[in-house]
């Protein structure tokens, strides 16, 4: 794969005709296997021949077949995705037989070159390394750190309460941790207690 990785930004797709039979490639950006599987319930066109497909979501990644010969349809998809350097994402591509049987070599190059055409033709972003992190605070200082969040890139995931204060999870750019936790320190005067939670330093 690629040095450094990318993300779609949107969905995308591309079609093409082979030797009488339809391609279609349908891309998405996806975060969960749940979610990747959720798209090919949304895309696959159950009067289709095959729907076949590929995801890679960070070392987690599947494919299938959908009843063509094996390693000619899913595993092209994967390499298809691999070789365009992307990640979080789920390929599906559709195919509609139209008489002519194009071998085994020719359903790997149908299958990867409309996957890979797809993606190049897709907007991409490149893949930022995100943290996770526990910030706790006084009840005083909440709306305060809350407001300041979206500065830092830093989304909530979740927050508690105990009888301490509040405890904020936040989802951040890695590389911004350093500078969120001195913004904390400074608007909590020192009092806010911060931990990762991904085993990340800081």
């Amino acid at each position: 794969m690629p040095d450094s990785l990318h993300v779609l930004v949107a969905a995308c797709r591309h079609a093409q005709d082979i030797r009488k039979s339809r391609f279609l490639a349908q891309a998405a950006p996806v975060q969960t296997p749940e979610q990747a599987l959720a798209y090919l319930r949304e895309v696959a066109d159950a009067q289709a021949t095959h729907n076949c497909w590929a995801y890679r979501i960070s070392q987690d990644y599947r494919f299938n077949d959908d009843g063509e010969p094996g390693g000619t349809a899913g595993r092209p998809i994967l390499q298809a995705i691999e070789g365009a350097g992307v990640d979080r994402v789920m390929v599906v591509v559709t195919r509609w037989y139209g008489g002519i049987k194009l071998g085994a070599g020719g359903l790997v190059r149908a299958y990867g070159g409309t996957a890979a055409e797809c993606l190049r033709l897709a907007e991409q972003a490149p893949l930022v390394a995100m943290a996770r992190l526990a910030v706790q605070c006084a009840f005083a200082d909440l709306a305060l750190l809350k407001a300041r969040c979206p500065a830092w890139n830093a989304r909530i995931e979740r927050e508690t309460f105990d009888a301490e204060g509040a405890t904020l999870e936040l989802e951040l750019p890695a590389d911004t941790v350093d500078e969120a936790c001195a913004r904390v320190i400074d608007l909590t005067r020192g009092q806010a207690r911060m931990r990762r939670l991904d085993g990340g330093a800081g």
